[in-house]
């Protein structure tokens, strides 16, 4: 398991800074993978993203796609996601609420996973 830092270690100052670190964009991740079967959550110009967006659309896979910024903007928008979920990259592809990872485990989550 990853580990994060004990709770009990988190000052309430600095646990309210976390808790107002973007909470919105992370509520917004947390509706779309509650309400879709799919979900991608990436970056402009990313090419990861791309291809994996590409891979779901070729399978004919309808999925969800949540872009924040690019290269040059919202990172701190994308930091707030990656602190959420763990998983330290885009694109964060999401089935039926659970990470699934980034586009090379998307490819192998598909090529293993019998009902779709």
């Amino acid at each position: 398991m990853r580990q994060v830092l004990d709770g009990t270690k988190i000052t309430p100052r600095a646990q309210e800074a976390i808790d107002r670190f973007h909470p919105i964009i992370v509520s917004e991740i947390q509706q779309a993978i509650q309400t879709n079967e799919w979900v991608i959550v990436g970056m402009a110009h990313n090419i990861p993203v791309i291809k994996a967006r590409k891979f779901l659309e070729e399978k004919n896979i309808s999925f969800k796609y949540i872009q924040h910024g690019s290269y040059f903007s919202k990172w701190k928008a994308r930091l707030a996601i990656k602190l959420w979920s763990g998983w330290p990259t885009f694109p964060q592809v999401f089935h039926k609420g659970v990470l699934v990872g980034g586009f090379t485990d998307l490819k192998v989550y598909i090529k293993h996973t019998k009902t779709l």
